[in-house]
């Protein structure tokens, strides 16, 4: 029997995902968790083979690999971003499968993840190798991320502990690196090509 952990923060979401995996005879959900700071203690509890995570999930990822060396960790994706699969690779996640795919494939990525086989979409994994590199520093696109959900300098001051002088530097910087107009332009910019 392959253990599944189900991290996912969408109760209703999470739920199908454990009811649909549930009709698999090979197959035994040990835990399904709501909250990312709970899934290490959730993962070391029930010794699961697999862990499912959203994208959100990439960023525990090197802690459950360390805590919990034998979990085998499956991404699934909303949306195809080149980014989130360079970052789940960067985290060593064995799987990475989107959400639109049939249902049948998720069962059959979480027996071969559980196998000690690494999966990846191929449309994404080809849309990744053919996406430039981004020329913004990891601290920019953090920042541009932050300005693309409606964050005002003020805001991504606060919440990265940055003075709102640097931030705007760092807006000013972005927007010439990517020849941009203005900060808008930016966003959409390196929303087309997978940045963000």
């Amino acid at each position: 029997m392959v253990r599944v952990l189900i991290a996912e923060e969408m109760p209703m979401i999470r739920g199908a995902l454990a009811a649909l995996l549930s009709l698999e005879p090979d197959m035994n959900i040990v835990a399904e968790v709501g909250r990312r700071d709970l899934v290490t203690s959730a993962a070391i509890a029930s010794s699961p083979h697999v862990a499912i995570l959203n994208t959100d999930g990439i960023e525990i990822a090197p802690e459950l690999r360390r805590r919990t060396p034998d979990l085998q960790l499956l991404v699934l994706s909303a949306t195809a971003q080149p980014r989130l699969l360079r970052q789940a690779l960067s985290a060593q996640v064995s799987g990475f499968i989107l959400k639109e795919e049939p249902p049948a494939q998720l069962a059959e990525a979480v027996r071969k993840v559980a196998a000690g086989e690494r999966i990846i979409n191929p449309k994404l994994a080809l849309k990744a190798l053919d996406a430039d590199e981004t020329p913004l520093t990891a601290r920019e696109l953090e920042v541009l991320r932050l300005f693309s959900r409606g964050f005002e300098p003020t805001d991504i001051a606060g919440f990265l502990s940055l003075q709102v002088g640097t931030v705007r530097n760092y807006l000013t910087s972005i927007v010439t690196k990517l020849a941009a107009r203005n900060r808008v332009d930016a966003i959409r910019i390196a929303s087309r090509v997978g940045w963000l």
